[in-house]
């Protein structure tokens, strides 16, 4: 399962409005590579939506069946917000519904 954490407001192509939902699956223990030692993270991702903001909104805090998984993709920058550090990544977090095997089987509605 994943918790809706918080929305965003966006704008496309067009100059038009629509919100994405942020998202954060559960507590998960990785090991620092530096130090060695364990500490707790979860993984986050955003997703679209068609709803207004006012539905954005009541929808925080609501559980969605499935999972967040890392996913490879074309190297991009990224700015650490705590050190303000600019580092190098080549993977994202995609939202993968319980029924989806992996990000592949995912289809687009039209």
């Amino acid at each position: 399962m994943v918790r809706v954490i918080g929305y965003h407001a966006n704008e496309n192509e067009r100059g038009e409005t629509f919100f994405s939902l942020s998202i954060q699956g559960g507590v998960e223990m990785v090991k620092s590579k530096e130090t060695g030692n364990f500490y707790a993270t979860a993984r986050k991702t955003r997703i679209t939506t068609t709803f207004d903001e006012q539905t954005c909104e009541s929808l925080i805090g609501s559980e969605l069946p499935g999972r967040i998984e890392k996913v490879d993709c074309d190297p991009y920058e990224y700015t650490v917000q705590e050190t303000g550090e600019l580092i190098t990544l080549e993977h994202t977090y995609q939202y993968i519904p319980d029924e989806m095997e992996t990000p592949e089987k995912a289809v687009l509605a039209e």
